[in-house]
Parts: structure tokens; C-alpha cells; sequence
């Protein structure tokens, strides 16, 4: 059983949290604390780095004694420090970074520097206990991949998106409608009252051989519809809808044929796996799950809340490493670049 204290900064939310368990999960969230800047960027229709990078800052020192507070534990009880060391926004990951650094030098504590994807990727064995290997569908703001996880820091990437990720297109989506930031709730939001049949729009690689994605040809379409069509809440709602329905549409037909496809059998996985902040979208989960289930698999997707980040998809992740003893140098530098399927060494200043 071991106790992690994990911390979060790679985008726009200012997370710590505390987590206990064994490996496979589940695990028990002893304290989990998230500063949001919504706010701070809302004026701007998405995240500014320069703004995100002051807050966190500003934020951590507090957040993270919140965390322990809330966990009524003090850090000589905890057994290891996580932090995402990448991929992110630069100057938040830093910040998160050398507050982790800070810590584990003053404390003695063992550092796990990690990667915010394998984070995002590993809380469904924090929730549900997942067993390895697993299919992986990672959609966020910055991300959108299909992997398959054999065990930790083995990931094996099937296909990932050619220009924007799923979570970037429903942001700009919601930029060019007025429906302000975050853009994935507020899409989902005027979905709910529109008709998703009323515009005809694109679903790109619906037909292509490989398990890739494409979103940039959905969004200059939602800004061609904009363009020609008289804006009302009604004619809104529509276009959202419209999107939400296509954007779908092409993460389902990718997913299916990553289900079906010779990797997955190969490995002999009936595990589905969602991961990211656009898993939290109600239509998605919901759609996925009757895909899952006529396909033979059993779909896993961690609360709303343990979808967007947090600290203690960090602290768990960080658990998991902590247990196979691979733990980082306090040299470990920051990444803005990481991909997840860089396996054992891509770890930055990994040892075991």
C-alpha cells in the first residue's frame, strides 16, 4: 500500500491530490483540490499560456497544502511525489515541476516525474482497477489517440489525429459560435436543443484504412454554415448539435475499427478504455457504451470529474510507477513534447 502525493499543471487547471492504494487499483482518493482559470482565459475564448503560467504560480503553494490538509496527512507520510513533467504548456509544467522538485529535495522524498498522458491513460485502473492490456481511446484539448496499453510506460500507438484533436475542434467550434470557453460543455450544453440532422457536415476518414483521425476539415465547415446562416439561438443550437453528432460519428467509426482490428485481437483485449476531457461528453459515453457492448467489450470511462485534469490521475499514476520502483532524478526537465507511446525510454531521468 503506498500513499502519493500528485501534482498537476500542464494546462490551465492548478491540481494536487492524495492517493493511496496497490496496484491494480482501486484506489482510495484521500484529497483531491483543482484551481480552475476559467475565468482568467474566458475573456480570450481559450487558454492564453503567458496568463496560465502566472496563475499556477500564484496557486500552487496553496493547492497543494490544501491537498495535504484535506488528506489530514502530513508530507513525512506520504511515499512519493508525482508531477507531470510533459506534455503541456510549458511555463505550467515548469511551475508544477520545481514545486514537485522542491519538495521531494526538502522532504527526502522519491520523485516520479511523469507523463500527463499516461495519467489521463491509467485512471481507470484508479477507479475500476483495470486490468492490462487495454484498448485506449485518449481524447482531449491537445490529444486525440487510440493506443493499446500493455502494462506501464508500454503503450503502442494505433493512429492519432492528422491536424486538430476532438477537444480543440469542439473549443473553436464554440469560439466561432459565441458560446464561450470551456467549449466542450458549452457545446454539449446547446446540443441538447438542436436538431443534430439540420446541417450536413463532413466526418473525415470515415473510409480510410488506418485508425487516424481528422477534425480541421469539421470545423472550417461549422465556419462555412456560420458564415451563410442567419445566427439565432435556434440556428445555433443546430450547428452545435450538427457538430457534436459529426464528431462523433468519426471517433465511434475509428474506435470500431480499432476494436475489430488485428492488434487488439492479437492481444486478445475486450477492454475499452476512455481517457480525456471529452470523455465527460454524454453523447460520446453514451454511444460508446452500445458500441462497446455489441462488440464484445466492456467500456471503462472514469467519472466526469477524473476526465479533465486533475491531481489525482497524477498521484495514481505516480503510485504506479512508485511500485515498480522507476522513479526520476530532480534533474528531470520539462517537456513540452511527449508522445505516449515513447515507452520506458521516454521517461526523463528515469531510474530504477
Amino acid at each position: 500500500m503506498l500513499t502519493v502525493l500528485g501534482i498537476e499543471t500542464s494546462c490551465d487547471e492548478t491540481a494536487a491530490a492524495v492517493v493511496r492504494g496497490s496496484v491494480p487499483g482501486p484506489g482510495e482518493i484521500l484529497s483531491n483540490v483543482i484551481a480552475s482559470q476559467d475565468e482568467a482565459h474566458r475573456p480570450y475564448g481559450g487558454v492564453v499560456p503567458e496568463i496560465a503560467a502566472r496563475a499556477h504560480v500564484d496557486l500552487i503553494d496553496l493547492v497543494i497544502r490544501s491537498a495535504l490538509e484535506q488528506s489530514r496527512l502530513s508530507l513525512d507520510e506520504i511515499d512519493a511525489i508525482a508531477v507531470t513533467a510533459g506534455p503541456g504548456l510549458i511555463g505550467g509544467v515548469a511551475v508544477g515541476l520545481s514545486a514537485a522538485k522542491g519538495l521531494a529535495l526538502a522532504s527526502g522524498k522519491k520523485l516520479v516525474a511523469l507523463n500527463h498522458l499516461e495519467a489521463h491513460a491509467l485512471t481507470a485502473r484508479l477507479t475500476a482497477g483495470v486490468a492490462f492490456p487495454f484498448l485506449l481511446l485518449l481524447v482531449s484539448g491537445g490529444h486525440c489517440q487510440l493506443l493499446i496499453c500493455e502494462g506501464v510506460g508500454r503503450f503502442t500507438k494505433l493512429g492519432s489525429t492528422i491536424d486538430d484533436a476532438a477537444g480543440e475542434a469542439f473549443d473553436k467550434t464554440a469560439k466561432i459560435l459565441g458560446l464561450g470557453f470551456p467549449g466542450g460543455p458549452a457545446i454539449e450544453k446547446a446540443a441538447l436543443k438542436g436538431n443534430p440532422k439540420r446541417f450536413r457536415l463532413p466526418r473525415p476518414l470515415m473510409d480510410a484504412e488506418n485508425y487516424d483521425f481528422s477534425f480541421s476539415g469539421l470545423k472550417t465547415a461549422v465556419r462555412r454554415v456560420v458564415e451563410s446562416t442567419e445566427l439565432t439561438e435556434g440556428s445555433i443550437n443546430d450547428i452545435a448539435a450538427s457538430f457534436q453528432a459529426a464528431a462523433v460519428d468519426v471517433l465511434l467509426n475509428r474506435t470500431r475499427r480499432a476494436m475489430l482490428g488485428t492488434e487488439a485481437r492479437r492481444l486478445g483485449t475486450r477492454n475499452l478504455v476512455v481517457a480525456g476531457g471529452v470523455a465527460a461528453n454524454g453523447l460520446l459515453s453514451n454511444s460508446l457504451s452500445n458500441m462497446a457492448q455489441e462488440n464484445g467489450y466492456k467500456l471503462v470511462v472514469p467519472p466526469p470529474g477524473l476526465c479533465t485534469d486533475n491531481g489525482a490521475m497524477v498521484a495514481w499514476a505516480g503510485l504506479e510507477r512508485a511500485h515498480l520502483g522507476l522513479f526520476s532524478d530532480l534533474d528531470t526537465a520539462a517537456r513540452a513534447r511527449w508522445p505516449l507511446d515513447s515507452g520506458r525510454s521516454g521517461i526523463p531521468g528515469a531510474k530504477s
